[in-house]
Parts: structure tokens; sequence; C-alpha cells
């Protein structure tokens, strides 16, 4: 077989979103810390990354992971982020099973009951703590980056949707929180691209005129992601749809969104401090969190969210280049 490129990676879900941890074949990647490597990676391997997710080898909705050397001395990984929209600060549910995946595969030291893992990222450190039992990996709980709520009833004008009201709030990526009853759509997987939709044009309008930036890394800014509420949901469980760029909704019930969530139900005085809020997806799978601290970002109140969840290894692969291959760095169908 004639290639250019061998990636090795383990292919994972969680809570039925894919993960494909990039385990061997890119290289270290230049930069001091994470975030430097994702700028560098961004400029000059992006066509790795469309070889990676995007069609033929990947799909609209694939999320990658690409392994690294830490950049601090006591961290086990550096990660960066990949999916068809470009680069990411954080993924939830791809921590998730990028800790599996270490767990998993024996690519660090393993403990029982609990095995933690401390994984360097662009927007900082992220330590999971994996529940292992006779090798297994049970679940992951992630101890994220301090989340807070940027702003609380903003309205905005959208095409074709006339007056939006929602919540900005930030758990690893910005998520405007929207109440989706109020946008006469029914929570129902049969009208998802309805859903999706109304999300994609919201952005569009949110992105234009009222941009969110992380008051402390003016790098971490816009959204890729909408979360819809349904009708039904309360303080401590609700039920979310994601609409994400660019054109895709979550299967799981979205990690940074999760953590966006519960730090604006906090503002909101919803939860009490150590509640557990239940995060339920569109296909019924479920994510559990909680503040395990209180601290600030910039001048806003924010907290430490802890989110549980689980995550399953499905496959490992070789990825091959034919330097013939018409689509060397993928296509978007």
């Amino acid at each position: 077989m004639r290639s250019t490129h061998l990636i090795s990676a383990v292919d994972t879900h969680t809570e039925g979103m894919p993960t494909r941890v990039v385990t061997g074949g890119v290289g270290t990647i230049p930069g001091a810390d994470m975030a430097e490597r994702q700028a560098y990676f961004a400029e000059n391997r992006d066509g790795l990354r469309g070889m990676l997710v995007n069609e033929p080898r990947g799909h609209s909705s694939m999320v990658a992971a690409i392994l690294q050397p830490a950049t601090t001395a006591d961290g086990h990984f550096g990660v960066l982020f990949i999916d068809t929209s470009g680069m990411l600060p954080m993924c939830g549910h791809g921590s998730i099973g990028v800790a599996t995946t270490l767990v998993e595969t024996g690519m660090v030291p393993v403990t029982e009951p609990v095995t933690e893992i401390r994984l360097d990222m662009p927007i900082g450190r992220i330590v999971a703590e994996v529940a292992v039992r006779a090798g297994h990996a049970d679940s992951v709980t992630l101890r994220n980056v301090p989340a807070f709520c940027d702003s609380l009833d903003n309205d905005i004008e959208v095409p074709g949707l006339g007056t939006v009201r929602y919540d900005m709030a930030y758990g690893g990526n910005f998520h405007p929180i929207i109440d989706l009853g109020k946008l006469g759509l029914p929570y129902d997987r049969a009208h998802k691209d309805r859903i999706l939709a109304a999300g994609l044009r919201i952005l569009d309008a949110i992105n234009a005129s009222r941009r969110p930036v992380h008051p402390e890394d003016e790098r971490i800014s816009g959204c890729k992601h909408a979360m819809f509420l349904a009708p039904d949901s309360e303080p401590a469980h609700v039920r979310n749809v994601m609409a994400n760029y660019p054109g895709w909704s979550d299967r799981s019930p979205c990690g940074t969104g999760t953590s966006a969530l519960l730090a604006r139900q906090h503002a909101r005085g919803y939860l009490a401090d150590d509640e557990v809020l239940r995060s339920d997806s569109l296909i019924g799978t479920t994510f559990r969190a909680r503040s395990v601290a209180a601290t600030t970002v910039g001048d806003r109140p924010a907290i430490v969210p802890a989110i549980t969840g689980r995550a399953w290894v499905t496959g490992t692969a070789n990825y091959l280049l034919d330097p013939t291959d018409p689509f060397p760095e993928g296509f978007v169908f």
C-alpha cells in the first residue's frame, strides 16, 4: 500500500458522540504551550485536520483529539481538538473519550478504583478522574476550567426567527442557551433539522453583532455551539439539543455546554452550591455535573464544574493517504 501518511487512532464514542483519538503519526507540534501548538496547527497543518475528520474518513459530526507530549512538568498528555469547523479550545465529550482511551490502552499508569489523568489543553489544565474496575474505564469525571455566565436575558434579531432571547455562558466554549419552546419548536428528533437550522441562524447573528470574548484570553471568542433547552426542563434536570457549526447536532449532552449551563443555573439561583445537574441529550444519554469550587474569571463570578459521563472504545485504525487520492484533505458534502 502506498501512503504519504500513517496516522494511528483509537475511535470512541462518549454517550453516543464520536471522538477519534489520534495516538501516533502526527509528531510533536511546535509551541511552548498547547495554545501555541493550536495556533501552529491551524496555520500549518489544517490539511491533516481535513483528512481525519472530513469525508471520506470522517463525517459531519466527527471530532478528533490529537495527543501530544504534555507542556507542563506534571502533565500526562497535551490534547488538540479538531472538528469539521476547525479547532476547538476544549471538548468535554472528547476529553472523556481521551481519558477512557488512555486507560483502556494502558498509555497511562492505571490504578483502581480511580486513575487521575492530567491533560494540558489550549484553555489550560483539565483533570480527568477515571473510575476503573477490573481494568475497565467505567466512567470519567472531568474537573473542567472555570465556567461563568457571561450575560443574561439578551435579545437579538435573527432573520426568519424574529427576536430571540438567550443567556450566554462559557464552559470551555461559549454557548448561547435558548428556551426551545419560545421558538415554537418541539423537542423531538423528528424536528432536529429545523432545530439545527434555527441554531445556525442564531449563531450567525450573535457572531456578527454580539460576539463573546473571554475576559482573560481574547483568543477565545465567538460561539460555534447553541444549546436549546426542552420546555419541560427543570432547574436540576434538563433535556438539551445542541446545534453546532458547520451543521450538525451533538449526540451527547455536550460537556462544555453542560459546564456552561451549570454556570448559568448557578447565576440564576436555580441550584444550591453542590447540587447535581442532570443534562440529557436528544438521544437520551446523560451527563451529570456539579460545582466543586467557587472562583472568578476576570471580574465575573465563576464555578469549577465537574462533569461525569461514559465513553466506549469502538475500534482502532491506521489512516492512510495514497498520493493519488483526489481528496487529500477530505471534503464536506
